[in-house]
């Protein structure tokens, strides 16, 4: 079975990536509910779980966030920026209307648990309590790890920005996942159910995501057409330092800053460089000037964020040196 969409030029023309702290989160307790499905995550699974017991409100959150299978879809909205912030996504479920958030939890099942009936019974008060949980599971177990799940996921979208430009749709979906085929005028995705729909060149969002990692997900309508699907690259997200430096690099522009420039393989912030290459922000902040004056790294602003990355000159110095 597969879910298909029939996607004419102008769909395909409206293609975009966008990047979602909100579907992370959600995705994350998947993660926490079932650590053995994702061990590639388990050392991030190690670090929050002694946090879990301070999270007010988990039980019913985990309730309606359901180990595998359909969640409500309120909980996930497709992405209105490419960039949103975790507190705009926030908002947009706490104006999730209390008819919309009922039809949506009650297909998790006829017998929902105690907790789920809970929100079933009250939906208003349930999305502002969901909401309020997320928010603190946010900050006790993600916002200092999001710079890091961030810089994966926009390298994996400056990759298939590449991809898309070289070799067209075909090339792009090809890159995405098994479960992802495009035939030319037809997108089937591998899903539980079957399902059809054409989105009449609103076109489509397309969301890498490292917890929903290995499989793919979609949402329809009422919402705009969104695929996530799983990022590249996955297995370096909690590696805790780049590998060494060349010395040959070491030699020509200093060892740290050669072991920088190795670790901006992937966009990353100047709080984040400085906790995995253990050194001051002060001291991140001199080397990425150097760096950025030799034009060998470059900044780019994403909300209150600016994240480093190579450019093509620092890629192929690396790669000589290595």
């Amino acid at each position: 079975m597969a879910v298909t969409w029939l996607l004419g030029p102008d769909d395909v023309a409206r293609i975009r990536f966008a990047y979602s702290p909100m579907w992370e989160a959600v995705a994350s307790l998947r993660t926490l509910g079932d650590p053995a499905r994702q061990a590639i995550h388990r050392p991030w699974v190690t670090a929050v779980q002694p946090r879990l017991a301070g999270v007010e409100g988990l039980e019913e959150l985990f309730a309606i966030v359901p180990p595998d299978g359909y969640m409500p879809d309120f909980l996930t909205p497709p992405p209105e920026a490419q960039a949103p912030t975790f507190p705009a996504e926030l908002e947009r479920i706490r104006a999730t209307s209390p008819q919309t958030a009922h039809t949506e939890v009650s297909r998790l099942g006829r017998r929902p648990s105690p907790a789920a009936r809970a929100f079933l019974d009250d939906p208003a008060a349930g999305v502002a309590r969901v909401a309020d949980t997320l928010a603190r599971y946010w900050d006790a177990c993600l916002r200092e790890y999001w710079p890091r799940v961030h810089g994966l996921l926009e390298a994996d979208v400056i990759r298939r920005t590449r991809t898309l430009a070289a070799g067209g749709a075909h090339a792009l979906f090809d890159s995405l996942n098994p479960a992802v085929v495009w035939t030319g005028d037809r997108l089937h995705i591998d899903r539980p159910h079957q399902h059809v729909e054409e989105p009449h060149g609103e076109g489509l969002v397309l969301v890498p995501s490292a917890f929903h990692w290995p499989t793919v997900a979609v949402m329809s309508r009422p919402y705009r057409l969104m695929l996530a699907y799983p990022v590249a690259g996955v297995g370096t997200l909690w590696e805790q330092a780049p590998p060494p430096a060349p010395d040959g690099l070491a030699a020509l522009i200093g060892r740290n800053r050669a072991r920088m420039l190795i670790a901006l393989a992937e966009p990353s912030t100047t709080t984040a460089l400085a906790r995995r290459l253990a050194l001051t922000t002060g001291a991140v902040s001199q080397h990425l000037a150097v760096l950025r004056g030799g034009g060998l790294a470059v900044g780019k602003r994403v909300g209150k964020e600016v994240y480093y990355r190579r450019t093509p000159t620092g890629d192929a110095l690396v790669g000589s040196a290595s």
